[in-house]
């Protein structure tokens, strides 16, 4: 099969392919095509004549977390969904949407906004976290696969637990579905929830079906300045686990050493929100109350520019753990930034397990590694009278070229032998963004 033959082999599959552009390269790896179907027959026709041709494809949408993963082993395609952009269904009294992936959050946010309804995930482009992407704000399709949320995951999950039902592309173009429009539907496979997180390795996103929330009538943001980890691990805690029904509660911690600044959002009506907010000002024993207006730091963004962002070109780290282990992964991030020499900011959704470490871009390469080598030992380990186990992960999102060189992105990954055999069922030829998981699938 010549050159010439799988252009008009894509070709044929959908009307809109071209050549790839310098800024089409995924992690340093430069296509060959760009195809960008604004259907579901034609992304299934386009995976169809890619497997055919033994193509590696990497799928696309806004573009804003595509220096997340590992680079892909190679890639032939980028499937762009820009043009799957339609809300296909918004069935208010049901609380459901059903949206293509290439449909932006700003613009679902607008159409749902009308309503009165929200995908309660605190996405950019609805005031929520992180960068612009080449539309604004990411897509429905990127923000599943890489299994994006922000702040108010406490209250309302992430993609997986919204995600009601979905459409992919397999390698080979067939098209398969899970779920349904209705909130109970748990009949069949869950392939919502195998896909959350794959990084389109396992096939393409083209619908998704979400349960929606309404819009709160009314927010305020508690917040309170302490020094320690103790003390940030103790507001957490009391803040989380009181009656007053917080939908998120973040911490900042700019420095080490510094203050770390708790906050918490409450949301609901005019005049319950107010009375619990002056409530939960006890709980946490000082601090403010700012109704209805975020505060500027509010929201740690993964990739972002600020509080929780490594800015431009720095290395940003995820670290997961048991919400209950707070302290110890506080105190484990300073001990290991100590013996490296550096100095991370961190932020992000504390009661719910989530912080984000950023290193500024003009660290040391080998000191970011011996940070996450320190950390990675600390998490994996728990320390007498803790408490439960931290049982924790560090995953470098997104880092400079001369960080990545030297470490393993993804860290050790339980299960990684059920991935593979996943992996292998579901693309065999391994041509779904081969290489970008962790553990090289």
């Amino acid at each position: 099969m010549t050159t010439d033959t799988i252009p008009g082999a894509l070709a044929l599959a959908c009307r809109a392919v071209r050549p790839a552009w310098p800024r089409d390269a995924v992690g340093g790896v430069m296509p060959s095509w760009v195809a960008s179907p604004a259907s579901v027959e034609e992304a299934s026709a386009v995976l169809q004549a890619a497997a055919d041709h033994d193509l590696a494809v990497v799928a696309r949408g806004g573009g804003t977390k595509l220096a997340w993963g590992s680079p892909p082993h190679r890639c032939d395609v980028v499937i762009d969904t820009l043009r799957l952009d339609r809300v296909i269904e918004h069935a208010a009294g049901d609380l459901v949407a059903r949206v293509q992936a290439g449909v932006t959050t700003a613009h679902l946010a607008g159409v749902l906004g009308a309503a009165g309804q929200q995908l309660a995930l605190d996405l950019p482009g609805t005031g929520g976290i992180g960068g612009a992407g080449r539309n604004g704000s990411p897509t429905i399709g990127g923000v599943l696969a890489t299994g994006t949320a922000g702040p108010r995951r406490l209250r309302y999950g992430t993609p997986r637990d919204l995600v009601i039902g979905i459409t992919v592309v397999r390698a080979d173009g067939t098209v398969a579905q899970s779920g349904g429009k209705v909130v109970k539907n748990v009949a069949g496979y869950d392939l919502g929830k195998l896909f959350a997180g794959s990084y389109g390795t396992l096939g393409l996103i083209v619908e998704a079906t979400f349960r929606l929330h309404p819009l709160p009538a009314a927010t305020a943001f508690v917040t309170d300045d302490l020094y320690g980890a103790a003390a940030a691990a103790q507001a957490v805690a009391a803040a989380a686990g009181s009656d007053l029904a917080p939908s998120a509660v973040e911490i900042d911690r700019p420095a080490r050493g510094g203050p770390v600044r708790v906050g918490v959002l409450l949301e609901g009506d005019p005049g319950g929100v107010a009375e619990r907010a002056a409530a939960m000002r006890g709980t946490l024993g000082a601090g403010s109350v700012a109704s209805r207006t975020e505060p500027g730091w509010w929201g740690a963004a993964p990739g972002g520019t600020g509080p929780g962002g490594a800015g431009p070109g720095g290395t940003l780290i995820r670290i997961a753990f048991w919400a209950a282990a707070l302290r110890g992964v506080l105190e484990a991030i300073d001990i290991a930034a100590g013996a490296a020499g550096l100095d991370p900011a961190v932020a992000g959704s504390a009661a719910a397990g989530v912080l984000h470490a950023s290193v500024r871009a003009d660290a040391p390469p080998g000191a970011v590694a011996a940070f996450l080598t320190g950390l990675r030992e600390a998490l994996a380990r728990a320390e007498p009278g803790e408490g439960p186990p931290r049982r924790g992960s560090a995953v470098v999102l997104h880092a400079p070229d001369d960080v990545r060189e030297l470490v393993d992105l993804w860290g050790p990954v339980p299960g990684l032998d059920l991935m593979r055999a996943v992996k292998d069922q579901f693309d065999p030829g391994h041509l779904m963004a081969p290489g970008r998981f962790a553990g090289g699938i």
